[in-house]
């Protein structure tokens, strides 16, 4: 489960592993109280070189892994979204693909959002 929270970018890249991250209060999955850490996991990002470690923690009861993730990013995706967005609305509104960023990548973004959208 991926929980956003805001979060500065530069404290977190400098610091890395001694960030100090909120705890969630609960579970999300089944409100309990207990969530303990549970390492961290490399996670990669537009514009940031090498890899930024986000925190994770554990639920006792369901066992659910919660990882945290900087506000303004999707799951599963290094762009922001304000990057994706822009993106999209190039190609939406005047048909052509934004310069500097992969065809493949901005197809890939136009997709998802044709997914997203026929859900």
């Amino acid at each position: 489960m991926v929980i956003p929270v805001e979060v500065e970018l530069k404290p977190l890249i400098e610091q890395q592993r001694d960030y100090l991250w909120p705890k969630p209060e609960r579970c999300p999955r089944c409100r309990e109280s207990r969530v303990w850490g549970h390492g961290f996991v490399a996670a990669f990002f537009d514009g940031i070189r090498g890899a930024v470690y986000l925190k994770r923690f554990r639920c006792p009861v369901c066992r659910c892994v919660m990882r945290l993730r900087p506000q303004g990013y999707f799951k599963r995706f290094q762009a922001s979204i304000a990057y994706i967005c822009a993106s999209l609305s190039q190609r939406i509104g005047y048909g052509r693909y934004q310069p500097g960023i992969s065809r493949s990548r901005q197809r890939h973004w136009i997709r998802a959002l044709q997914r997203q959208v026929a859900a």
